[in-house]
Formats: C-alpha cells, sequence, structure tokens
C-alpha cells in the first residue's frame, strides 16, 4: 500500500513538473526552474500535498547519481583536450577565485571555516544547462562570449566531483592532518576504483557483450549503462566517497566504449526522469514564508553573487587576452548559482556542514539567479557593445618582430578586409591569394591571427565591433568587407559600425541561420551567403551527381545484358 502511496507523489509532482517546466519553457526559462517550482508548490512548506516526500527524496537520490553519469558519458578524453585554454586555465581559475572570496566573505560574516569552504563551492558553480540551451536558442553559441562561456561550464561540470570530494572529506571532521590524511585516502580510493572500472570495462565486459550483440538488442547496453551508474555509485558509497564519483569515473570510462553513442541516446529517458525528480525534491525543501521574511537578505545576496561572478569571471576571462567586450559579457552569462550546487548542497546538508538556514538561503539564491538568467543573457551582447566602444587598448598588430606597425595614413586602398580567420575566413582567403588581391585579416583570437600572418597577411588582433579597429581599416578605400563570423549578432553589430564609418563600402556576410538574413540585411549587408539555402543546394548537386553516377554504371551492365 505505502508503495502504491509513493508511487501517487511521484505521478503528482512529475505532473506537476511537466506543467511547470512546459510553462517555463514558454516563458524563455529553463526547465529546470519548473521543476524546482513544482516541488516548492507541492511541498510541505507550501500546499503539502506530498506527505510521502521523504520516498521521492531517496528515489531523487538516484538522479544525482545518474545525472552525473551522463555528464560524465559526454567527457571522453578526446573532448577534454578540446577544451582548450579558456577552459581549463580560466574555468579552474574562476572556480578557485570565487570559491575562495566568497569563503573569505562568509568567514568575515562569522560562518564555521569548513561551511564557508563548502558555501564558496557552491556559488563558484554556474548553470550550463541554462546558459548552453539560452546561447542556442538566440544563435550566440558561436559568438565570442559563447565560446568562452562553453569552455569554462564545461570544466565546472568537471569540477563537481573533486568539489563533491572535498566537502565530503570536510564533513567528516578532525584536525587539518586528519584531513589531509582523509583526503589522501580518497584519491588513493578513487584511483583504486578508477582502475577496477577501467578493467572491467575494457576486459571483463567485452567478454559477455560484443557490439554486434549490443547493435541488435539496445536492451543490453541501457542494462550496462545501468548496472555501472548505480553499481560505481554504490562502491563508492561503500567505500566511504560520494556516489557520485563513482558515478561520473563510470560514465567517463563508458564513453571510450563502443557502446557510448547508443548508451548516450537510450539512457535519455531514465536521466529525464530521475533529473526531474531530483530537482523536484530540492524545490521541496525550499521554504516560500522563509523567503518572505528574509526578502531583504535574500535581495542583497542574490545581488552580490551577480555582480561579484560577472567581475571576477570577466576579470579572469580578460586575463586571457579576450577583448573587454567579450570578457564582460562571459561574465554576465555566468552569474548565477547552477543546478550542480543543488549536490554540494545536498552533500553538505547531509554532512551537518550547513544548518537550516543557510541551506534556504543557498536554494532561494539560487533560484532567483536561474530565474534572472534569461533576462542577463540577453542584455549581455548589449553591454559588450557598449564596453567595446568605451574600453582602450583594443588593437594590437600581429606583424614580425621589428616590422613598422601599420598606420592609419599609411595609404592602404583597393584592398579586401577580412573579419574572422576561422574555417571560412581562411577558404575566402586563399581564393583571394590565387587572384592576388590585397587582404587585411581581423581576428579577435590570436592563435587565428597567428595563422592569418602566416600566410603572410597583414592581420590586426581586435574586435571588428570597436570603432577604434575599424578606424584602421581605411574602409572608404576598401573594394570591400568580408564577415565570416557565425554569430549573427556579431555581424549585425559590425555592419552598424561600418555603415557609421563608410556608408558606401560593400559588405558580404555570412548568414548561418536562414531567419536572421533579413536582420543583416536591415543592418545594411550588400550580399549574404545563406548557409542553410547553400547548404541545401549542395546536398541536392551532390544527390544529382552520384544519381547520375550510379545510373552510368548501371547502363553498361545493362547493355550487356541484353
Amino acid at each position: 500500500m505505502n508503495f502504491w502511496i509513493a508511487l501517487l507523489d511521484i505521478l503528482i509532482l512529475l505532473t506537476a513538473a511537466m506543467v511547470l517546466g512546459g510553462l517555463c519553457e514558454r516563458m524563455k526559462q529553463s526547465a529546470i526552474l519548473g521543476y524546482l517550482l513544482a516541488g516548492t508548490l507541492l511541498g510541505p512548506n507550501a500546499l503539502d500535498l506530498m506527505p510521502n516526500h521523504a520516498a521521492v527524496a531517496t528515489i531523487a537520490e538516484l538522479g544525482i547519481a545518474l545525472l552525473l553519469f551522463t555528464i560524465g558519458l559526454e567527457f571522453s578524453w578526446r573532448r577534454l583536450k578540446n577544451i582548450g585554454a579558456i577552459g581549463f586555465g580560466g574555468g579552474t581559475l574562476q572556480v578557485v577565485v570565487t570559491g575562495a572570496l566568497t569563503a573569505w566573505i562568509c568567514i568575515e560574516l562569522g560562518l564555521e571555516i569548513f561551511a564557508a569552504l563548502a558555501v564558496g563551492a557552491m556559488i563558484a558553480l554556474s548553470s550550463t544547462a541554462a546558459v548552453l540551451r539560452l546561447l542556442i536558442r538566440r544563435a550566440e553559441f558561436d559568438s565570442g562570449y559563447g565560446r568562452n562561456a562553453l569552455g569554462i561550464l564545461l570544466l565546472q561540470d568537471i569540477a563537481v566531483v573533486p568539489l563533491v570530494l572535498m566537502i565530503t572529506i570536510l564533513g567528516s571532521g578532525g584536525s587539518a592532518l586528519q584531513i589531509g590524511l582523509e583526503m589522501g585516502r580518497a584519491v588513493g580510493v578513487a584511483a583504486i576504483l578508477v582502475g577496477v572500472l577501467y578493467l572491467l570495462l575494457n576486459y571483463v565486459v567485452p567478454l559477455f557483450l560484443k557490439v554486434e550483440e549490443a547493435a541488435r538488442n539496445r536492451e543490453l547496453p541501457t542494462l550496462l549503462a545501468i548496472v555501472m551508474a548505480v553499481g560505481a555509485g554504490w562502491v563508492s558509497h561503500s567505500l566511504g566517497l560520494s556516489p557520485v564519483l563513482g558515478a561520473f569515473v563510470a560514465g567517463m570510462l563508458l564513453a571510450e566504449s563502443p557502446f557510448a553513442t547508443q548508451i548516450r541516446a537510450d539512457i535519455t529517458p531514465l536521466r529525464t526522469l530521475f533529473v526531474t525528480l531530483f530537482f523536484s525534491s530540492i524545490g521541496m525543501l525550499s521554504n516560500p514564508a522563509w523567503i518572505l521574511k528574509h526578502w531583504e537578505l535574500v535581495a542583497i545576496v542574490v545581488a552580490a553573487i551577480i555582480l561579484g561572478k560577472a567581475i571576477i569571471a570577466s576579470g579572469v576571462v580578460r586575463l586571457f587576452r579576450s577583448s573587454s567586450g567579450h570578457a564582460v559579457a562571459t561574465g554576465i552569462c555566468l552569474a548565477q548559482v547552477g543546478e550542480f550546487s543543488f549536490v554540494l548542497a545536498e552533500v553538505a546538508r547531509g554532512k551537518q556542514l550547513i544548518t537550516g538556514d543557510i541551506f534556504e538561503l543557498i536554494v532561494a539564491a539560487t533560484i532567483i539567479t536561474l530565474f534572472l538568467t534569461p533576462y542577463l543573457i540577453a542584455v549581455a551582447p548589449r553591454i559588450a557593445v557598449v564596453v567595446g566602444r568605451f574600453s582602450g587598448h583594443v588593437l594590437q598588430e600581429l606583424r614580425p618582430l621589428g616590422e613598422t606597425s601599420l598606420e592609419p595614413d599609411s595609404g592602404l586602398s583597393d584592398h579586401i578586409v577580412i573579419v574572422g580567420f576561422g574555417p571560412a575566413g581562411k577558404k575566402a582567403a586563399e581564393a583571394f591569394i590565387k587572384q592576388q588581391e590585397q587582404i587585411v585579416i581581423v581576428e579577435l583570437s590570436s592563435k587565428l591571427a597567428a595563422e592569418a600572418q602566416a600566410y603572410g597577411l597583414l592581420t590586426y588582433i581586435g574586435d571588428a565591433t570597436t570603432v577604434e579597429v575599424l578606424d584602421h581599416l581605411h574602409l572608404g578605400a576598401a573594394k570591400a568587407v568580408v564577415l565570416t563570423v557565425p554569430d549573427p549578432t556579431t555581424a549585425r553589430h559590425i555592419t552598424e559600425q561600418i555603415r557609421s564609418l563608410s556608408p558606401e563600402t560593400l559588405i558580404i556576410a555570412r548568414a548561418r541561420y536562414h531567419r536572421y538574413r533579413s536582420d543583416l540585411i536591415h543592418a545594411g549587408v550588400n550580399a549574404i551567403i545563406d548557409e542553410e539555402k547553400e547548404v541545401g543546394l549542395q546536398i541536392a548537386l551532390k544527390v544529382q551527381t552520384m544519381l547520375q553516377t550510379v545510373d552510368s554504371e548501371q547502363q553498361p551492365a545493362n547493355d550487356n545484358a541484353g
């Protein structure tokens, strides 16, 4: 009977999460916010419609392990190598600085040191789910600040595991020596766990499950994933570590197996179920009455988090030679507290590191910052443009040692300006080189600028959305400006700046998405290469060519048969 009562509670919670999650999506919010609100409304501190919420919370603990398992599935070693300096260096620095500064402030306010470190770890993380979904929806994923945010968010996802481990060890108490010994033991046990899982996945599992068998029966890889995720979590818990550590490691090792692609697809429904239950169960812990009673404190903390995280992330990104505008936009995008902070908060709460009031404050601040995230991301590119216009030192020419810099009065004329030296810009430059055109490259990435200079091209490192950079390019004397940047918002801003300086300049732009074609035309672009249209034409041409080849091969065979 109790089972069916608990099942009814789960059904009610999932229904509410589905409805509120859908409403949040229609309001351009993350569905996660809807799941949290569902738990809040149905929980014991609001309508109290779920008397067996403890059973739901117990089931939701599986959601934590499965969530980290699926994150591990996305992090193959090859993908980790591609994160780049802004991910490894910038992401690590952002987590450390934000966590340390938050912990210091908490200690100054009277919080015990271990609890302060736990709170710092929670505040350091941002929302991968909300930020990336919004950037993709706004077609800003390929922008400079979009790529910066992606690198830092990926590193933060990885950082969840060591942060959980840190909080687990801090919760065990003891002196600094005891904590150090416990940390060494945990690292040693984790290394053994990694070794055992590696042997199982690479030598034992292939004996029982072949790739061909998995392809014929899709249930087997799914069962393998569940066994590995739950089993590794159980073993990790039995060894005194957090279950999420074992689940994450299992996912990461399984990502290198031949079953990884199929498992990623098949595990999604299970992940959706448990993750929804997890966030809904967290929502049940929030207390609307407490938030209303302490609204001034909540407002101050939310403002401090948004402002502080934006400043820290902007400063970190700026250290990696990103432009001031893109650095500020990146900081604004990462100015919320993320969904994985709930994982850390649950661990810290279970270890008695944080009290009820601190937990309530963190949950409230997280929900509110998640709610504000779409508005922050919407305003980020506008602030980036303003900051870019008023920041100094926006232009630096990349040139061999000893070569004099190009001055605005150097007589540059009849040249073609290419903004962006990615794959599209590089192909355009190669075509113009064959035609012996004079080319000037403007590129924000120092790495890509170095590649352009290797071609012998006059190259500037700078943000083309700023007037200071465009002033050096003699736009009035240029034959044309070619915009190869994939981000439509950036292309539109550059076009508007060019038109303000040189209304008659010929501008040809790339449009990754057809829906932004009208925006670019309205901004002043003369001609647009519509990628979606061109891809369709190339697909049709390729199909026609291949069909003609097949027909020509079959015709002699038919003639011989006749």
